[in-house]
């Protein structure tokens, strides 16, 4: 349960932080193309704006910015209920900031003739996508108080009003009808902006956070179910293993005739039965455990072990079994005796599925910081649209169970959460009747890493 709250935590800690990142990155935006638009409408279309204060502003953006992500980058350094608050807090005081920036812009460039003044209607949009319903309507109302004393200062004259020469007829700035008409049609549609994105933001919220309750819900009853399964399994095993015992006595009694045919098979059946329990139950522990024991081991020893493991296998078949191992092939941290046991369950599937006289090789190859284990055989090969299941449990292909009848279908999917709990990928490509390679990569352990566990 502390596992799942610290995951929840985290979550909503990236998602925050994600959020304040956003708002850094299109203010570089924005002080772009401040900067850029001022030329364009100075030097190109002939606007009477102010041009060096416009200058300034770009510029001050620029350092607003970068003073803001310097904290930004403190505050998030470390996962802290503080750290949270602050960040939160950062995030509202940038969308204020940001609209007395906007205010600011909008009086050097023609106050309400602008058509930037759109623009406070993407601010409201952007708060009610990252401020809880409360907060952003305080920052419409920041908005609309902004917006209501830039109309008030310059149709006064206690503020000058820099009119959009070149873009309008004439200035409107002293016309009191027009700027009344103006300021509550803002005043509403500002409003209702935020009234509507907040509710959509809120109903998005919702849907995430019951999607995230599902998930966990979802986790919990595969983590039972896991229990369960690995209870039953236990208690199988050991009621298989009495049985085999007995039967295995039975076995080599002196019993002839049907008699003894019919041991020898319950016998062989409950080989395999005993078999599959025991593959079962590794693997629900691994699911279960969610990790290994860690230590340091070569790659070379355990694959040359999983291949001694299956020789006697693939000469009985009449296999050609080839090991191509670099004996510098690096270390590894992990479980060594998982990691051999998932190389052998490889192996014991290809001699299994590749027909008499054909080769299987196993062979290693470095690359920059990471090792390549490659396993193939010239088997019976997976069926095109088969191959995006064939690590699912339970699944075996088609073809394979023509060959096979009796296979359980966990083998792959060990290998692949024995290769996961290592911190490595697998991959395979197969072609029908031509035979299968099965490619894993597992990162190399530092020398740093190595020395302190020493």
């Amino acid at each position: 349960m502390w596992g799942e709250l610290r995951m929840q935590r985290l979550v909503e800690e990236n998602d925050l932080r994600q959020r304040a990142y956003w708002l850094i990155r299109l203010r570089w935006l924005a002080a772009t193309a401040v900067a850029l638009g001022t030329f364009v409408c100075v030097h190109i279309l002939h606007l009477s704006v102010r041009e060096v204060p416009l200058y300034t502003i770009a510029a001050l953006l620029v350092l607003y910015n970068a003073v803001v992500l310097d904290l930004l980058n403190r505050f998030t350094k470390v996962v802290s209920e503080q750290g949270r608050r602050r960040t939160k807090s950062m995030i509202d005081v940038q969308i204020s900031a940001d609209l007395i920036i906007l205010t600011v812009l909008l009086h050097f460039s023609g106050g309400p003739e602008n058509p930037l003044v759109l623009f406070f209607v993407f601010h409201v949009i952007i708060a009610s996508i990252l401020l809880s319903v409360g907060e952003s309507f305080l920052q419409a109302t920041l908005a609309i108080l902004l917006f209501g004393i830039l109309l008030l200062l310059e149709s006064t004259g206690l503020a000058p009003h820099y009119c959009l020469k070149g873009l309008v007829r004439h200035c409107r700035y002293e016309e009191k009808a027009y700027l009344a008409a103006m300021f509550a049609t803002f005043l509403v549609t500002i409003y209702l902006v935020v009234y509507f994105a907040s509710y959509i933001a809120m109903r998005l919220r919702r849907a995430e956070e019951a999607q995230r309750e599902a998930n966990r819900l979802l986790r919990e009853k595969d983590r039972i179910k896991d229990e369960y399964v690995a209870h039953l399994t236990h208690d199988i095993k050991g009621h298989l293993a009495a049985i085999q015992s007995c039967l295995g006595v039975a076995a080599t009694d002196s019993l002839t005739g049907q008699a003894a045919e019919f041991v020898n098979r319950a016998y062989r059946r409950t080989q395999k039965l005993t078999a599959f329990v025991r593959m079962l139950l590794r693997l629900t522990r691994l699911k279960l455990d969610g990790s290994v024991e860690m230590e340091f081991f070569p790659v070379s020893d355990a694959v040359r072990g999983a291949v001694e493991a299956v020789q006697p296998g693939a000469q009985e078949k009449s296999l050609r079994l080839e090991c191509l191992v670099i004996p510098a092939t690096g270390t590894v941290s992990g479980n060594a005796i998982s990691f051999k046991e998932a190389i052998t369950n490889l192996l014991l599937n290809a001699i299994k599925y590749t027909p008499p006289h054909g080769t299987i090789s196993v062979k290693t190859e470095m690359l920059d910081n990471s090792v390549a284990i490659e396993v193939s055989d010239t088997g019976i090969g997976v069926p095109q649209e088969e191959q995006a299941r064939i690590f699912e449990e339970f699944y075996r292909a088609s073809n394979a169970r023509k060959v096979e009848p009796d296979g359980d279908g966990l083998g792959l999917s060990l290998v692949k959460r024995v290769v996961e709990m290592h911190d490595g990928a697998i991959s395979f490509s197969s072609q029908l009747g031509v035979g299968t390679t099965f490619r894993i990569v597992l990162p190399l352990a530092h020398l740093s890493s190595m020395i302190d566990e020493g």
